[in-house]
């Protein structure tokens, strides 16, 4: 299984085509305009968004909005045998939104239910090479889709890994308990055995937790952020901040706590470089010379909700062989729940319990 694409519902999907392109350097690659539904899509190597408003009252873009404010309505994933994929998850639980169907490229895809009103389109097209061969390409630019976050209600966290579980054979990979003075959250992170799909789970543990304020704002649980990931995280900052897209502040405090350390993993150009852009580094302590880099943008939406990860996973060495840093740093983790915090504070929504 692997990431196909992300499907976005919004107020007009012309409006926030040309805010990608301007903002994060996507490219308008195709327009598509049905009877109720307008859909801009956009890519920027191997990633593929999908843009989607409301041309009349009959749209699905039209009911999505009126239960939530724009954001990601379905994450698509491509799948090696679409039959047994839908088969079983129909035996489990999920509805069937679209039966599979076949165009005359030999591409077959379905729709079936998420997590609650998200959803997820299966594709099969066994064909092509750049399905199951992408991750031993090299990029230098933004890559592919690392992994895309769900957010969910307080309590809710086992459920829905256990639904994925079974709908989709998601497996649990790593688990988080981040807690500050302020609020905390929970966090699981689920992988596909097939492909290597990361998908995590967050739900709140404080009644102030961004989490719960995602929930809020997005009225119930929903996809919370994307994370694209390179191989050239201090380029793709650099042209991305020249672009003017708005990223989360870390403060000085931070990179002067973390010197010693990163300067044995980097030149001090680089580190320079690193503070400069303002991104969170972590390390795998198991893995010699495993490193990651991250940043996170502001919301992209008028609500706190939906944002953007930029995530490069070093390439180190296992046994002989090139591998990227695995997994997801939690030093990063506490440092991004803690820039969050500080937005939260600055809107007035972190509160007492």
């Amino acid at each position: 299984m692997e990431f196909d694409h992300i499907h976005f519902y919004v107020e007009n999907a012309m409006e926030s085509r040309d805010w990608f392109r301007e903002k994060l350097g996507f490219k308008a690659i195709a327009s598509q305009t049905s009877q109720h539904t307008q859909k801009e899509i956009i890519n920027r190597g191997q990633i593929y968004f999908a843009l989607s408003s409301a041309i009349t009252p009959a749209s699905p873009v039209t009911n999505f909005l009126s239960l939530h404010p724009p954001g990601v309505a379905d994450v698509a994933f491509r799948v090696r045998d679409i039959n047994s994929v839908v088969a079983k998850a129909a035996v489990n639980g999920a509805e069937i939104l679209q039966p599979i169907q076949q165009n005359l490229n030999g591409l077959k895809r379905a729709k079936i239910s998420g997590w609650g009103d998200l959803t997820h389109t299966l594709i099969e097209k066994i064909d092509d090479p750049q399905i199951w061969n992408s991750s031993s390409q090299l990029f230098m630019d933004i890559a592919a889709i690392d992994h895309v976050v769900l957010n969910v209600a307080k309590n809710n966290l086992e459920s829905a890994f256990h639904w994925y579980h079974q709908i989709l054979d998601f497996q649990s990979h790593q688990s988080f308990d981040i807690q500050t003075n302020q609020s905390g959250l929970r966090s699981l992170v689920m992988i596909h055995p097939e492909g290597g799909v990361k998908f995590p789970i967050n739900e709140p543990t404080s009644g102030n937790s961004q989490v719960q304020e995602f929930l809020d704002a997005n009225y119930g649980a929903g996809i919370q952020h994307i994370a694209l990931q390179t191989e050239n995280i201090l380029g793709v900052v650099e042209e991305l901040r020249s672009l003017r897209l708005p990223f989360l502040h870390v403060p000085a405090t931070y990179y002067s706590s973390l010197q010693t350390k990163a300067l044995s993993y980097l030149s001090e150009t680089d580190w320079q470089k690193v503070q400069d852009c303002q991104i969170l580094v972590d390390w795998q302590e198991r893995i010699p010379g495993a490193m990651l880099l991250q940043i996170f943008t502001q919301p992209i939406f008028n609500q706190p909700t939906v944002f953007f990860e930029f995530i490069e996973r070093k390439v180190v060495w296992v046994n002989g062989k090139p591998m990227q840093t695995p997994g997801f740093g939690q030093g990063n983790f506490q440092a991004l729940f803690e820039a969050i915090e500080r937005e939260q504070m600055k809107r007035g929504s972190l509160g007492k319990n």
